[in-house]
């Protein structure tokens, strides 16, 4: 458990440049304390039974703390980041890789009522931009970049930068 604190904090120091040190983000920021949260909540999600209403109260709490909505039956990745976190949110049947970054106002949306995989998969290494929304059962593939309030609707393949609304692919 404490190496996967230390592999989050390392990861922020990394891609934040205003993280000035290792007590600083360990106290400091919201979107890791998200995660770390959602973790405990998604293992509470994926017992079943009396743990799954628990995991939505973790999660509605965490919301309130954090700003940052996170479905515990998410599953989420291993150095996720979220930078400044406020009004992120990830819906149920999204799935995020490791090592992807993203910012404040980021939406994993669903685009059906239906009871499917309906939110985004992203995946290894992608970074996404402040407020972006991401809706459907869609994937963005590794290391691809959507910029900053970009709407995606539609697949990005790997490696490759998106952005505006909707979503084109910028070179």
């Amino acid at each position: 458990m404490f190496r996967r604190l230390r592999e989050d904090v390392r990861a922020m120091r990394k891609r934040d440049p205003a993280a000035k040190g290792w007590l600083e983000v360990l106290c400091c920021y919201p979107g890791l304390h998200a995660v770390w949260a959602h973790r405990l909540a998604h293992r509470c999600w994926n017992g079943g039974g009396a743990g799954r209403p628990f995991a939505r109260l973790c999660s509605h709490i965490v919301r309130l703390l954090t700003g940052v909505e996170i479905h515990p039956a998410a599953e989420i990745g291993r150095r996720v980041t979220i930078d400044h976190g406020m009004g992120v949110v990830i819906g149920e049947t999204a799935e995020i890789g490791d090592d992807v970054h993203m910012y404040h106002g980021v939406t994993l949306g669903g685009d059906t009522n239906e009871p499917i995989k309906r939110h985004p998969t992203v995946e290894d290494g992608v970074q996404i931009g402040a407020n972006a929304t991401l809706l459907g059962d869609i994937t963005i593939g590794e290391r691809a970049a959507v910029g900053a309030g970009s709407v995606v609707t539609r697949d990005v393949e790997s490696g490759v930068t998106v952005a505006g609304s909707p979503a084109e692919r910028v070179d």
